[in-house]
């Protein structure tokens, strides 16, 4: 029999598709009303629900996170804001040399400065409530393969700005946990893997022939490592355990390659950290032209 969790909300960002929509709906089968944060009225009438009240919510821009804070002060039934889930992002794969700064920008925009501004503006309800953030990471927030500069620092950066809060506000009852997703079926990979496609038209024809080829085989490979993925529901029972354990553990991981690799990570030198990666990538390159299969 589940328990009935309505007189308590839950805020979950990036719910549009993917991870975002299976634990907005995962956490309002537990029985949590959730404020499902969505960036287009269509995608609202899609995620709408018994328990998931979509709610117009681009992190980065200040006056929809300010509107957020207002409905939750103005909640009708004076529920308290148990957690909040910030799970938005883009992922943007370019080589360090070609990406231009704009793209850097609004990568840190979306997978760091806007969950930070979610966190600051919810924190007090979280104090009053003694709940919980939990920050969706990455892999990419433990190991940065080549042309995952951006994406993976903001996530590096999301991983350190945790650790910081955590220390921080636990003398005061409010928890933070990271989760960290491997491979996991959703859209947002394809649509990086479109963006990637559109930087390699773009290239230079000097970094094309610098980073042509390491582009193809980094889109080779993450369209395997998606098509072998966990579901967005077996994510999000992950994450919704994470976010309604009593006791959490301060990092959670989502996907057998996840669990491996970031013990990888912390055994492993960067020399045999930089093989591993190359020996990974091998298979994805292109074949040169007139090369037979063997």
């Amino acid at each position: 029999m589940t328990t009935s969790h309505k007189n308590e909300l839950i805020v979950v960002s990036g719910s549009s598709s993917g991870m975002g929509a299976a634990t907005a709906r995962e956490l309002a089968r537990r029985g949590y009303h959730v404020l499902a944060g969505v960036r287009r009225e269509v995608d609202a009438e899609m995620i709408r629900g018994e328990g998931i009240e979509p709610v117009i919510l681009d992190i980065t821009v200040p006056e929809q996170v300010h509107a957020l804070v207002d409905r939750v002060a103005a909640d009708e039934g004076g529920r308290p804001l148990r957690a909040i889930v910030n799970n938005a992002g883009i992922a943007v794969n370019a080589p360090v040399e070609t990406l231009p700064l704009d793209q850097w920008r609004r990568q840190f925009d979306v997978n760091l400065f806007g969950h930070i501004a979610v966190t600051q503006a919810l924190l007090p309800f979280l104090h009053e409530s003694r709940g919980r953030v939990v920050n969706i990471s990455s892999l990419g927030g433990k190991i940065a393969m080549p042309t995952y500069g951006a994406y993976a620092g903001a996530k590096y950066a999301l991983e350190a700005v945790s650790d910081a809060l955590r220390r921080e506000v636990a003398p005061h009852g409010v928890q933070v946990v990271v989760v960290e997703p491997g491979g996991v079926r959703t859209e947002m990979t394809p649509h990086g893997i479109e963006r990637a496609k559109a930087f390699v038209a773009e290239m230079t024809p000097a970094n094309e022939r610098r980073y042509g080829r390491l582009m193809q085989a980094i889109i080779n490979q993450a369209t395997d490592f998606t098509r072998n993925g966990v579901s967005a529901e077996a994510a999000a029972v992950i994450i919704a355990d994470a976010t309604t354990a009593p006791k959490p553990r301060a990092r959670y991981t989502i996907g057998r390659d996840a669990a491996l690799l970031t013990r990888l990570t912390r055994l492993l030198s960067d020399a045999a950290l930089d093989r591993m990666s190359e020996a990974n990538l091998r298979p994805h390159y292109p074949k040169p032209a007139g090369a037979r299969s063997s």
